[in-house]
């Protein structure tokens, strides 16, 4: 089975233009409501990530959605923000400077939201460690 395919419960990088973009969780029989209209989940599961799909009832007027497996940068764009967060530009700035990459073990203070760890473990793996 390609990994390719949306299952269940996978999260999924849902993208109506450039400003308006989710980061939600698939279920069978659920739905996503946004104003061009509703979502069926089970028109995305069992599709590649990639497809197009449409709202619904809006069908007719051509919403179409792009379904992509979203990155490590958009779940720190999208995590809430109960703390402050690095974003991936600061990210990058401090992987540039402490020369961080495959195989680093890197400890993390781990006081926030977990967005740096989530960035430094993309970083770091196969065989890192944070």
């Amino acid at each position: 089975m390609s990994t390719n395919l949306i299952k269940e419960n996978d999260l999924i990088l849902l993208i109506l233009d450039q400003r308006r973009r989710w980061l939600i969780p698939v279920k069978s029989g659920g739905s996503f409501h946004t104003h061009k209209g509703i979502i069926e989940f089970d028109d995305i599961i069992g599709q590649n990530y990639g497809t197009v799909v449409f709202s619904k009832p809006h069908k007719q007027q051509g919403y179409k959605f792009l379904v992509l497996k979203p990155l490590p940068s958009d779940y720190v764009v999208h995590m809430a923000r109960n703390t402050q967060i690095i974003y991936p530009e600061d990210a990058g700035l401090i992987l540039l400077y402490t020369g961080i990459g495959p195989g680093s073990i890197v400890i993390e203070a781990g006081c926030g939201s977990g967005a740096l760890s989530c960035i430094l473990g993309n970083y770091v793996r196969p065989n890192g460690h944070v």
